[in-house]
């Protein structure tokens, strides 16, 4: 692709707007105008050139960003999504195009959670994944903020600068074509292509300028992965205590917990397959008028679309409670891990087999019109206006984000789990044998013993729309300049989250396998991980969700059609802010030596509107640990309403000492801010959960709430650096940085009722269950509780008389329990007797100070004139607060996440028509998610490294083919809780070869 940068004359002070560019060619040339750029910007600016991103071997603009001193990234499926600049995650980093606040809105999955990657919008971090890095000309990071530029970035401001055709005054053509081949692919095509062109014309009387760019990407791929769906922690106690994790006093216990020791227990171990295809069209068209040569008019429209469409399939192995519980060794962590577990099974219960479609289309619209004006010498002004959509959304079948049909094998009558390793494993003893089973008896694990459980229709959506309304003026003096401006600006977001209720198919026994036929194919999923180690006799099935659902509408007549009108959370908020600045940029010398100021003021005051419709919600117990949240969708929602208003006083001063001619010291402080989290800010509840038992006997029900009277983080930034630029192609750097943060948002529990939802495990009839339990002889356990309260409810009901007589009773055995737990309609419903449920709430609250400090060290250098360059950089990224792994997990932390070291090493060529770039891109362990699942637990996501290489060579002056490769060595990544034996998520990932060909006309 053209190339487009500016080298400034570097006796001029340059601040954010004086950065224009000019067409260059070749990565050594993108390199010089990039640190030309740093070395002439007042602050902290970092920058890549258009060449220098389209010369690295990135699928998107995030990946080419992590190649910047103090920027990494987070992936999702192996490529990157989000921006995290200086520990400071997406959420708090401003993205802004062409200096314009560009609208967030992230979905997936319809934010079902069934892994890592599902989301459910109300999101402000801007996902880079939306944007093929091919089309963008530079992007400058702003680590110091500034007076003009808008607010919303502690870590950073992010600025993606796209081609003006009079940036250039000439005619520029070129297309590039790639062919890429993606080696996790499973389904899709093994190769796909990707195109991308621009044009860009000036009239011969330089009054008329347009430029078109745009570019097409597919990209199929997949991955194998394993979950762990929640990690309950507690205190080693009585084994007689009702609510203890593990509470059968039969159980074998090997290198037990101390007394009061924290102990974990996972929910389960979950293989995944995903076959992802993915399509990307980037486009833009600019025109420029120019009747004089004081008055330029530039109309723009950007487009942007990810379409992403993607098949899950799980196996599931549940770790049970009670009596199944044979043996549970434990490992030498301070929280202690099991190393083993091993269960039996009176009958059997199931292998889970759950299929998953998902379908998601991002589109991104963005028109603007800017009128600069020259009054005169001295004095510029410029208007600017613009409105840009952001709509996230589920576009799959039956008007979903995603479609999941849950199947499973009710043939497993022993389990063993072997924890601890990167991989968790296990190995199961099958008997399709079993009488009331259905299997198919053929002493097989086939399809015939596959069946249907429970269905789930979800989606969701964001949607965020801004406007924006700027005025600038710059007036230039003798040794100095003087800049201000107002901008009003309008933003509104919408959330949508669909209920989700459990479809009823064949429920949770399973109780019709076979039912789907040829529909369900084997798949041996334990055997598609490529660098870990499973045990032979597993077993896996791969079914189209779309058909299954199509074929259990004629065998369960009367399940929903399409997704329900039922809705988890509908939010809006909508926040109007006016803002004014001035800043003053002066320039002269100390002892001989040259120096610059700048230092502004921005006033910024914003009006803020949260509205939610808040539904009816319902539990309802369907089996031992199924406590499920329903919204009942014959009660309509209720509005309900907020306001919040906040203004700040925002200073910022930057200085540059020119020690010496090649020398530069600088000294920035300023304060910024960053708008809590749009899904925050709402006035309702949700997320509910039962808490996986009864609350009878211990069980925890959580919920998420919102509070829209936020204040935004405040942050006091101070940076020093200093920068030797001893050639004009190199430079060294070493820099300290400091923020303090104030308003940090915590997550404060609160127990407490919730819209009069009511506890359908804990009230009469529940303690009458337990007690009739008790005097049977039987564990006192949520398995035998539940059957007691169904077989209690249900004891005249026609269904229980067939079975059982005219007299019934309560045997206990696993037929018994297992009619009991699965027989149609025999599910328990909350009454006005019960209590009120008490939900162990997580709401966000301003209630925390921190302090992030760190350093960051870069070099650039090219070897005289052999062709040879390199450019490395480290950051050094520390913070005062940090996740306690020994804290009580009744007890919800704070702790800063996204803080961790980065660097990065590049080997460059170039000479004689060939570019070659090695890179090494690495992120050490970090804290990404705190007070996660029932336990508040960590997520800390494991040290990443990956190398990416890229080779191209010209043929002559027009055309140039390249050959690339991504994650070469296929690294993997991994997440862990507590302690890395307590896995989150890992995904086994592989490497991206392309092959392509640009020319420019």
């Amino acid at each position: 692709m053209p190339l487009y940068a500016q080298q400034a004359p570097e006796t001029e002070t340059v601040t954010a707007a004086d950065i224009e560019v000019i067409q260059v060619k070749g990565v050594r040339s993108s390199m010089q105008e990039a640190a030309s750029i740093k070395r002439n910007s007042m602050g902290v600016v970092d920058a890549i050139s258009a060449e220098d991103i389209g010369k690295f071997p990135d699928t998107n603009l995030a990946e080419s960003l992590q190649r910047i001193t103090g920027v990494s990234i987070s992936r999702n499926n192996g490529e990157g999504s989000e921006v995290t600049v200086r520990g400071f995650g997406g959420d708090n980093n401003m993205v802004t195009l062409n200096g314009r606040t560009m609208p967030s809105a992230t979905t997936y999955g319809a934010g079902s959670g069934a892994d890592g990657t599902t989301r459910g919008g109300s999101a402000r971090a801007f996902d880079f994944s939306n944007l093929a890095s091919e089309s963008i000309r530079a992007v400058e990071v702003y680590k110091t903020g500034k007076a003009n530029i808008a607010t919303g970035g502690i870590g950073a401001t992010l600025n993606v600068k796209t081609a003006r055709p009079m940036d250039t005054g000439e005619t520029v053509a070129s297309v590039g074509v790639k062919a890429v081949h993606d080696t996790t692919n499973r389904s899709g095509d093994d190769v796909t292509p990707e195109i991308s062109g621009i044009f860009s014309h000036v009239l011969d009387n330089g009054k008329f300028g347009v430029s078109i760019s745009a570019s097409h990407q597919q990209r199929d791929s997949g991955y194998t992965g394993a979950t762990v769906n929640d990690w309950e922690v507690d205190y080693w106690d009585d084994i007689a205590d009702a609510d203890r994790t593990w509470n059968n006093a039969d159980t074998v216990v090997v290198n037990a917990p101390a007394q009061g020791q924290l102990y974990a227990r996972p929910n389960d171990i979950r293989y995944a397959f995903s076959n992802t295809e993915r399509k990307r069209d980037n486009a833009q068209l600019t025109l420029q008028f120019r009747p004089q040569d004081n008055f330029t008019a530039t109309a723009d429209y950007t487009f942007a679309e990810n379409n992403l469409v993607e098949h899950r399939g799980e196996i599931t192995n549940w770790v049970q409670r009670g009596s199944n519980t044979k043996l549970v060794e434990f490992d030498n962590n301070t929280v202690k891990t099991p190393s083993y577990i091993q269960e039996t099974y009176a009958s059997a219960v199931d292998e889970g087999y759950e299929q998953q479609w998902r379908e998601q289309t991002n589109t991104l619209k963005s028109a603007g019109l800017n009128l600069e004006y020259q009054v005169n010498n001295s004095l510029t002004l410029a208007l600017d206006a613009h409105s840009s959509e952001l709509y996230s959304r589920g576009t799959g079948p039956r008007n979903s984000g995603e479609l999941a049909v849950g199947l499973g094998a009710p043939i497993v009558t022993s389990r063993e789990w072997f924890w601890g390793a990167d991989l968790p494993t296990y190995l199961n003893v099958y008997d399709d044998t079993l009488p009331d089973k259905g299997a198919n008896a053929n002493g097989m694990v086939d399809a015939g013993d596959v069946g249907s459980s429970i269905a789930r229709i979800r989606n969701a959506s964001q949607e965020s729309k801004i406007k924006q309304l700027k005025l600038d003026g710059a007036y230039e003096f003798d040794d100095g300049r003087f800049d201000f401006g107002a901008e009003i600006r309008n933003m509104e977001s919408r959330s949508i989250q669909t209920a989700g209720n459990n479809i009823a198919l064949g429920n949770w026994n399973v109780g019709n396998p076979g039912e789907f036929g040829d529909l369900i194919q084997p798949f041996n999923l334990p055997g598609e991980f490529d660098d870990y180690d499973t045990l032979a006799g597993g077993y896996g099935f791969i079914a189209d969700p779309r058909a299954l659902y199509t074929a259990a509408e004629a065998l369960y007549p009367g399940i929903p059609s399409t997704v329900e009108s039922a809705l988890s959370y509908d939010n809006i908020v909508e926040e109007d802010t006016m803002a004014v600045y001035f800043q003053v940029a002066l320039e002269g010398e100390l002892g001989g030596m040259q120096f610059d100021v700048l230092t502004g003021l921005r006033y910024e005051k914003t009006d803020s509107k949260s509205s939610s419709l808040v539904s009816d919600v319902y539990f309802q117990w369907e089996d031992n640990d199924d406590v499920v949240a329903y919204v009942d969708s014959t009660v309509p929602p209720e509005p309900a309403n907020a306001k919040n208003d906040y203004d700040y006083l925002l200073p910022s001063l930057d200085v540059s000492l020119h020690i010496s001619d090649d020398l530069i010291s600088r000294f920035s402080f300023s304060k910024t801010i960053a708008r809590a989290g749009l899904g925050s800010l709402g006035v309702s509840a949700s997320d509910f959960g039962g808490g996986g038992g009864s609350t009878l006997l211990g069980a925890q029900p959580v919920a998420d709430a919102s509070n829209p009277r936020l204040l935004p983080l405040e942050s006091t930034n101070f940076d020093m650096s200093l920068e030797w630029y001893y050639n004009p192609f190199s430079y060294m750097s070493a820099g300290v940085f400091q923020k303090n943060v104030v308003n940090f948002i915590g997550s404060r529990q609160v127990d407490q009722p919730l819209l009069g939802i009511r506890d359908v495990t804990a009230g009469p009839r529940a303690i009458a269950a337990a007690q009739a339990v008790q005097d049977g002889g039987f564990p006192l356990d949520d398995t035998y509780l539940y059957a007691m309260m169904v077989f209690n409810e249900y004891r005249t009901h026609p269904d229980m008389i067939a079975e059982f007589g005219a007299n019934p009773q309560f045997t206990g055995t696993p037929a018994q329990i297992d009619f009991l737990a699965n027989n149609a309609g025999f599910d328990l419903r909350a009454t006005d007797e019960d209590p009120e449920v008490i939900f162990r709430t997580s709401t966000p609250d301003n209630n925390r100070a921190a302090k992030i400090y760190g350093a960051e060290f870069a070099i650039q250098h090219f070897f005289g004139e052999s062709g040879f360059g390199v450019q490395a950089n480290y950051t050094i990224v520390r913070g005062d607060v940090g996740f306690n792994n020994n804290a009580d997990p009744n007890e919800s932390q704070f702790a800063l996440v996204g803080l961790s070291d980065t660097a990065n090493l590049i080997g460059i060529f170039e000479k004689d028509g060939w570019q070659t770039r090695v890179a090494w891109n690495w992120r050490d362990k970090y804290l990404a998610e705190v007070n996660k699942g029932g336990s508040n637990n960590p997520r800390f996501e494991e040290g990443y490294w990956q190398i990416d290489v890229n080779v191209s060579y010209d043929i002559n002056p027009q055309l140039t083919v390249f050959a690339e490769a991504i994650n070469l060595t296929g690294e993997n990544s991994r997440s862990h809780a507590r302690n890395k034996a307590m896995l989150w998520y890992l995904t086994d990932l592989g490497p991206r070869y392309q092959l392509g060909v640009r020319y420019d006309f």
